[in-house]
C-alpha cells in the first residue's frame, strides 16, 4: 500500500483579494469528495462572527476559533484528512513546522492569509510559509483609487493612510482597510502625533 502523500497550500493576497472565498471553496470541494475537514481560525478574529469564517460577502464556513499554535495543534482530530486555516498571518512562527509536519503525515493543508502587512512587509510566517508550501495561489482585488489589480493593503486612520510605526495588528474591514495597488498605495513616514 502507497503512503498518503499531503500537500501545503498557501492561499495569499491583499484585504478584498478573495482569500477567505478561495479557503471555503476548498473546505466544500473536500466535503464533497467526503474527506474529513476541519476549519480552524484565531479567536482574534471577530470581524464577522466568532465561529465561522466569513468572507466580504458574507459566505460563511464553520469554524474551530483557537488561542495560539498549540491549542491548533491539539484541536486536529485523529481521522482529519484535510485542515484550513483561516488568516494564518496572526499564528507566530511555529505554525510553519506544524503544518510542513501534518503536510508530511498526510494531510491536505490550506492556509490562507495576508502575505504583506500596511508597510507591504511580509506579514508574521506568511514568507516562510510560501517558501515551503506546495502551492501558493497569490490573488489579487482591485485598486479602490484607480481600478487596476491591487496586491497591497492601505490601512485608513481617521481618513488618512498610516503612518510606518502604526501597530503591525488591527482587525478591521473596510472602515480601515483598502485594496491598492502599488502606484496608489500610502505610507506615511515619522511618527503619529496626537493631533493626527
Amino acid at each position: 500500500m502507497r503512503k498518503k502523500v499531503g500537500q501545503l497550500t498557501v492561499v495569499c493576497g491583499s484585504m478584498y483579494a478573495g482569500k477567505s472565498e478561495e479557503l471555503i471553496r476548498r473546505a466544500r470541494r473536500a466535503l464533497y469528495a467526503k474527506k474529513k475537514v476541519q476549519v480552524f481560525k484565531p479567536c482574534i478574529d471577530r470581524r464577522y462572527d466568532e465561529e465561522m469564517v466569513v468572507t466580504h460577502m458574507g459566505v460563511k464556513h464553520e469554524a474551530i476559533p483557537v488561542v495560539g499554535v498549540l491549542e491548533l495543534s491539539q484541536s486536529v482530530e485523529a481521522d482529519t484528512d484535510f485542515v484550513c486555516i483561516e488568516e494564518v498571518q496572526f499564528f507566530d512562527s511555529s505554525i510553519v513546522d506544524l503544518v510542513v509536519a501534518w503536510a508530511d503525515a498526510g494531510l491536505e493543508v490550506v492556509c490562507a492569509g495576508l502575505d504583506q502587512d500596511f508597510r507591504r512587509k511580509p506579514f508574521g510566517p506568511m514568507g516562510d510559509l510560501m517558501a515551503v508550501a506546495d502551492e501558493v495561489v497569490k490573488l489579487r482585488a482591485i485598486c479602490i483609487t484607480c481600478g487596476r489589480p491591487a496586491s497591497h493593503t492601505q490601512r485608513i486612520i481617521d481618513g488618512n493612510p498610516a503612518r510606518e510605526d502604526d501597530p503591525i495588528v488591527l482587525i478591521g474591514a473596510t472602515e480601515a482597510y483598502e485594496a491598492r495597488c502599488r502606484g496608489c498605495h500610502k505610507l506615511l513616514k515619522g511618527k503619529r502625533r496626537k493631533s493626527d
